[in-house]
C-alpha cells in the first residue's frame, strides 16, 4: 500500500447496489449453511467501545474521513479483522 491507494475512495456503483433486489444477487458460491456450521455457531455481542489515544498516519485517518461519518466505526471493524485474522497464529 502506498500514499497513492490511501487517496482512493471506493468507485462501487452503491446507487446500482442500492436498487438491487435480493433476487437478483448472486450467491451461488455461497456454501450452504449446514448443521456442523450452527453447532460451532455463537452470538457474538460487542462489548461497549472504550475511548483511546492512538497514533496513525495522517494518510489513513484521512482515507476512513473519507469514506464516511461513521469512519471511527470502520477504522474499529478493520482492527477486528486484522485481529481475529491473526488470532488464528496463535491457537
Amino acid at each position: 500500500m502506498n500514499a497513492d491507494d490511501m487517496s482512493n475512495t471506493s468507485k462501487t456503483d452503491w446507487e446500482r447496489i442500492d436498487s438491487m433486489t435480493d433476487d437478483m444477487v448472486d450467491t451461488s458460491d455461497i456454501p450452504p449453511l449446514t448443521e456442523t456450521f450452527f453447532k460451532k455457531a455463537s452470538w457474538r455481542i460487542p462489548g461497549k467501545p472504550i475511548e483511546i489515544t492512538l497514533r496513525v498516519d495522517s494518510d489513513v485517518l484521512e482515507w476512513f474521513k473519507a469514506q464516511g461519518k461513521d469512519y471511527e466505526r470502520r477504522v474499529n471493524a478493520a482492527l477486528r479483522i486484522y485481529a481475529e485474522a491473526h488470532q488464528a497464529y496463535k491457537e
